[in-house]
């Protein structure tokens, strides 16, 4: 006990593991608070036009396809679609035909719609053969708000390894390896002082965000708090490894850094791509992340059938990743001898 309670003092002096500690706190206070935020009127298309030298009509016909600003001058229209938080799309009317311009920054998708409005505002009466089918979506929540919840949980459940590997690198600098060698410290005590540390970094982390950002169902607590538990324990033992391999402190960074784009890059490239019948998904669950993540992406979606997926998934990363380590700590033991 009172080797942890050293470990949370040299901790608490890392100002890298307080800032991983708090930055998925923080992006999850920045995401609760956008909740509200409607993204899909973020992609809506807005039109600039100049009051009284427009048509009703024409007005109404580009409120079916956008958002419509009047302004009262000139300059004014000009100033909003040359604004770059804009994104709008000036239209003039001259007879029965409209005119477009753009300042030039906005998006490609922006440029098209300028380009062909006048040819579609021309041929608005010509009636198309085309079937119109309406899909209505599966629930009321955006999907990019649960993926966005889902990365700065995986970023919190993380910082165990950290917490770990900053934590073994700095002993190792300091000189406090050598003394850990000769101290009656064996390496299951060693072991369990470690995964500890890192454990309670990231399950801390990773609850305080959820509670920000999340709002699940009573039944969802204990699976949740499952995924939250073995995840933040893997990632402990993923720090473990970090530091016993690493020599220095510019080569932990680096592999901390390679290991978290590898822990949040193949999920999310997995889950948007990849079927998840096929083969290749279910190779996914080679990286534990990949559990992490489509487990807590289930939960938040309301569906239940990838769960005992990602806990078996979870669970075998967990048993493999602590008998590696331990058969490690063992062999390296006996080579000092």
């Amino acid at each position: 006990m009172e080797g942890l309670k050293y470990q949370l003092k040299s901790v608490r002096r890392d100002k890298m593991c307080i800032l991983t500690f708090l930055l998925p706190v923080v992006v999850g206070i920045v995401i609760h608070l956008l909740s509200g935020v409607n993204l899909q009127s973020i992609s809506e298309n807005r039109f600039g036009v100049w009051a009284d030298h427009i048509d009703a009509d024409t007005v109404d016909w580009l409120q079916t396809n956008g958002i419509v600003t009047q302004y009262e001058t000139p300059d004014e229209l000009q100033a909003a679609v040359n604004d770059p938080a804009t994104q709008m799309i000036g239209v003039l009317q001259t007879g029965n035909t409209i005119q477009t311009f753009i300042s030039g920054d906005e998006l490609e998708m922006n440029h098209v719609i300028a380009d062909t409005l006048p040819q579609i505002y021309e041929n608005q009466a010509e009636t198309l053969s085309i079937t119109k089918t309406m899909i209505a979506a599966a629930s009321d929540s955006d999907w990019l708000h649960s993926l966005l919840i889902v990365m700065t949980l995986a970023a919190a459940m993380f910082m165990g390894c950290t917490f770990n590997a900053m934590n073994i690198i700095s002993e190792k600098e300091d000189g406090i390896e050598f003394i850990n060698q000769v101290l009656p410290l064996t390496a299951e005590s060693y072991i369990i002082q470690k995964t500890l540390l890192g454990f309670i970094g990231g399950t801390l982390s990773a609850i305080i965000t959820a509670l920000v950002c999340v709002r699940i169902e009573i039944e969802q607590v204990l699976p949740f708090l499952f995924i939250i538990l073995l995840s933040a324990y893997i990632s402990a033992f993923m720090g473990l490894f970090i530091g016993y391999f690493s020599d220095g402190l510019m080569a932990g960074i680096a592999s901390i850094k390679v290991l978290m784009i590898l822990f949040l890059a193949p999920p999310i490239f997995f889950y948007l791509t990849v079927p998840d019948g096929s083969i290749l998904f279910r190779l996914s669950y080679l990286l534990p992340s990949s559990a992490t993540f489509y487990g807590v992406m289930d939960l938040l979606n309301g569906q239940t059938k990838a769960l005992f997926s990602s806990f078996m998934a979870l669970f075998t990363h967990a048993v493999l990743w602590t008998i590696i380590y331990i058969l490690l700590r063992k062999r390296s033991e006996q080579k000092q001898r």
